[in-house]
């Protein structure tokens, strides 16, 4: 039988500031989207536990496009699994909108279809299941 808070989505945007540009080509670090999955995992296990949790790992970290400074990224944490106290989580990050300073200091476009940027698999420990 499966835990009625499997399924479970949250789901943040974020603008990534040009600050944030680690290599050429106003590139980010993919360390930088790991923290904003860890800020998806920290309000999921607050709406499905009353707990912050923590992080215990992740697993099938893919890097699959860049993600810029200027980009607006859409990133979602699933309740896949939720054990006693670990809870699996699938999470996606999405480029949204691009900055495109080839046309203009400030431009910027919504992406017509949003392209995937990163996926993994990650398990947050909650030290007040259920409350």
């Amino acid at each position: 039988m499966s835990d009625p808070r499997e399924g479970l989505t949250v789901t943040h945007r974020r603008y990534i500031p040009y600050s944030h540009a680690h290599y050429a080509g106003d590139l980010v670090d993919g360390a930088y989207v790991l923290g904003l999955f860890g800020d998806a995992a920290t309000e999921l296990c607050i709406r499905s536990d009353g707990d912050e949790g923590l992080f215990a790992s992740y697993s099938d970290v893919q890097f699959r496009a860049p993600v810029r400074a200027g980009d607006v990224l859409e990133t979602t944490a699933v309740l896949t699994r939720a054990g006693t106290r670990s809870r699996v989580m699938d999470f996606e990050a999405r480029v949204v909108c691009r900055g495109r300073p080839d046309k203009g200091g400030s431009a910027a476009e919504v992406l017509p279809d949003p392209v995937v940027a990163v996926t993994a698999t990650g398990t947050v420990v909650v030290t007040a299941p259920g409350s």
